[in-house]
């Protein structure tokens, strides 16, 4: 199945994709939009583009597994995607991936404005890895 997973931001989305043997997960592009509707379009539009089945977005949750404000957020967002689009949409746990988007590109020595141009589609793959992994570990009867 063609997933894409979305790590949503107030300026900066970033969008990761599987192939279709959910085996491998590549960053592909960051949405650079401020307009929470217009981000959603964007989204829906590249999400039928990749011709996605389904659609994972990030869900920040607090430390202690508690759901905030930006949490929130997310979820309205992930609903108007899955409006806009017609795709299945699910939230996934994203705590700590953008810590860990951040930890990857100093390994690589990635700085300034590309790290600012990748880190959300590092953790947008690293959302989509984690749920990846989950499916294989988990599969559904």
């Amino acid at each position: 199945m063609r997933i894409m997973a979305v790590d949503f931001g107030d300026s900066r989305t970033g969008i990761a994709v599987c192939d279709r043997d959910e085996i491998l997960a590549s960053p592909l592009t960051v949405i650079t939009e401020y307009n929470f509707e217009k981000c959603a379009e964007k989204v829906a539009e590249l999400s039928k583009k990749e011709k996605a089945e389904l659609i994972v977005v990030g869900l920040p949750k607090n430390m202690d597994g508690s759901s905030g404000k930006r949490a929130e957020k997310c979820t309205g967002f992930a609903r108007l995607v899955g409006e806009i689009s017609k795709i299945p949409t699910e939230m996934w746990d994203e705590r700590r991936t953008t810590v860990t988007a951040h930890n990857y590109l100093n390994d690589t020595n990635v700085r300034g404005k590309k790290r600012k141009a990748v880190v959300d589609a590092v953790a947008a793959t690293i959302i989509l890895e984690s749920y990846l992994e989950y499916r294989k570990n988990c599969p559904k009867p």
